[in-house]
């Protein structure tokens, strides 16, 4: 890192080699509210210019507008980023509290033509299967994905929101490179089953929402009051009313450490989902989402920032005491099925 840049790892055994840090770039073009576009461009670059490699979306993101976003940002820098899409969900624009979920090989196959029109590309760096289709078996829905690496259109394939016994399947018909998942302060269920059963196959984890959809920065404490109507926030129990209010006294021993170090509440939970590799012995690449340049290098300066065994200890409690679940059907989660 004698540049400055952050350090890299690899996403699983055989998989690509990306900085240690990502970026989610879903709330570009949708789910948070107006985006501001020329800012957004100057993040995604000034990310690159930091060692940020990994760059994750996919075709449910604005049903294609986030990948559509990128394309541009992709053909300019081809060579030096790692393309992470993912299929099987849709969002109707006329309910977006709504998913379709579908994961039949027919549809695995339909869903890459279209992400590869999209992003105006050959191949998908990191392929993943969004949500399980619980009505078509997991070997299906993989085994359409492994054709797709030996026609050339994906190189390496990812599982998001599965369970352990998924993951062992999916591994069984293709080697997984990484499994994406919510992991933060606020949740850590993965931790039981799938993140044992990822360090044992050597599959990498992708924490996605590492900062709790920004409640654990501490810039808005009710989705309800605070936040515009088309913010998907707002649908989310955790973000609302008197779990909001509980959530939010949550943040105290978040500011107890930040003061210490001198930094943010956001590096203290970044830094916190980083020290997760040392802890569980295998790779761990968050995608923190950010539309502005500040935040992407705040985020990143996170990777800089050790913990102690007194401060891990300070926040161990906090998952635990969360008010409210993370979507308002758990079903779209693995939580239910584990």
């Amino acid at each position: 890192m004698t540049d400055g840049r952050i350090r890299t790892v690899r996403l699983g055994g055989g998989g690509p080699e990306v900085g240690v840090q990502g970026l989610g770039c879903m709330g570009m073009s949708w789910a948070y509210g107006a985006p501001d576009v020329k800012e957004s461009r100057a993040a995604l670059e000034r990310a690159l210019e930091l060692g940020v490699t990994l760059y994750d979306t996919a075709e449910g993101y604005g049903d294609g507008d986030n990948e559509r976003f990128l394309a541009p940002f992709f053909e300019a820098h081809r060579d030096e980023v790692v393309i992470a899409t993912k299929f099987g969900v849709r969002v109707p624009p006329e309910d977006r509290s709504r998913r379709i979920v579908r994961g039949d090989a027919a549809y695995v196959r339909q869903a890459a033509e279209g992400s590869l029109g999209r992003l105006g590309v050959d191949v998908i760096d990191l392929y993943y299967m969004h949500r399980r289709d619980v009505n078509v078996p997991i070997e299906e829905t993989v085994g359409a994905m492994a054709e797709l690496v030996s026609a050339g259109k994906v190189r390496h394939l990812g599982l998001s929101e599965v369970t352990a016994d998924e993951l062992r399947a999916a591994q069984a018909v293709h080697p997984i490179a990484a499994v994406q998942s919510e992991w933060s302060l606020f949740s850590r269920d993965i931790e039981a089953r799938v993140v044992p059963a990822a360090a044992e196959l050597g599959v990498a984890l992708v924490p996605y929402s590492p900062l709790g959809r920004g409640f654990l920065t501490g810039t808005f404490s009710d989705a309800a009051k605070e936040l515009s109507d088309d913010d998907v926030r707002r649908t989310m129990p955790r973000f609302s009313g008197e779990n909001a209010v509980a959530n939010a006294a949550l943040l105290e021993p978040l500011r107890t450490v930040a003061e210490a170090h001198g930094v943010s509440l956001a590096q203290i939970a970044l830094a916190w989902v980083q020290q997760r590799a040392a802890v569980h012995g295998l790779p761990v690449v968050q995608i923190p989402g950010t539309t502005r340049r500040r935040r992407v290098e705040e985020n990143v300066a996170a990777t800089r920032v050790v913990l102690t065994e007194q401060e891990l200890a300070l926040l161990e409690p906090i998952a635990g005491q969360v008010a409210g679940t993370r979507y308002p059907d758990m079903s779209f989660s693995s939580a239910g099925r584990e």
